[in-house]
């Protein structure tokens, strides 16, 4: 006879599995680590999209009005105060003719594809030595790096002298605008040798544009 003492102090029978519960368990923890990867995966990319800001957007409104001397000492998406108040006199101009923010934003971006927004007295010659189709020396100069058939020097190193010479190009020549790339209106205003040249810029004008419109 065994005493109750006995009875404790003897080890609990280890219960047998069957092949068939073997398989069942494994097939639980084999589930439950996919369960486990899913849920990290899930998580990791919830943080993914919490950390990524928003693509910016073009105010809703008729046509971005902006005060090139009220600019505030900011930079917007790493364009510096200089930059922001010449992408101030382009929008501004833009307003003054009736156009809208996505003209004015085409606007700012080939300004940035040509010149980083910075009113230059030199270009494409003096930088690389480029020259024209026909050979001759290029004569480029300031925010739109505008050749000499665009206007007199004065004209072109004046930004919003260039700004109007750039939007009246923009109506005369790209009247279907609204329906092409931002980035083929560009070329097709400036003629550069590759019309996806200014696509780069396009996210970064919004964003300026979008910027410079907040009260």
């Amino acid at each position: 006879m065994v005493s109750s003492t006995d009875r404790r102090s003897q080890k609990p029978r280890t219960r047998r599995l069957t092949k068939k519960q073997r398989a069942a368990r494994r097939e639980w923890q084999v589930r439950g680590v996919i369960l486990a990867a899913i849920v990290g995966i899930v998580g990791m990319t919830g943080a993914i999209i919490a950390a990524t800001p928003p693509a910016p957007v073009l105010p809703d409104v008729a046509s971005v009005s902006v005060n090139p001397s009220a600019v505030p000492e900011m930079t917007v998406d790493g364009y510096d105060h200089e930059q922001l108040v010449n992408a101030a006199v382009i929008i501004d101009v833009g307003n003054q003719l009736g156009l809208g923010p996505r003209d004015q934003a085409i606007a700012v971006m080939t300004a940035m594809g040509e010149s980083s927004l910075r009113n230059i007295d030199y270009g494409d010659w003096e930088t690389s030595q480029r020259t024209n189709p026909d050979g001759s020396p290029t004569s480029s100069l300031g925010l739109f790096q505008q050749q000499d058939w665009w206007g007199t020097r004065d004209e072109r190193l004046d930004p919003p002298t260039s700004a109007h010479l750039f939007y009246a190009a923009l109506l005369r020549k790209v009247p279907d605008r609204d329906a092409l790339e931002p980035t083929v209106v560009a070329h097709l205003v400036q003629v550069n040798s590759d019309e996806q040249h200014y696509a780069k810029y396009w996210e970064s004008a919004v964003a300026v544009v979008a910027a410079l419109a907040q009260p």
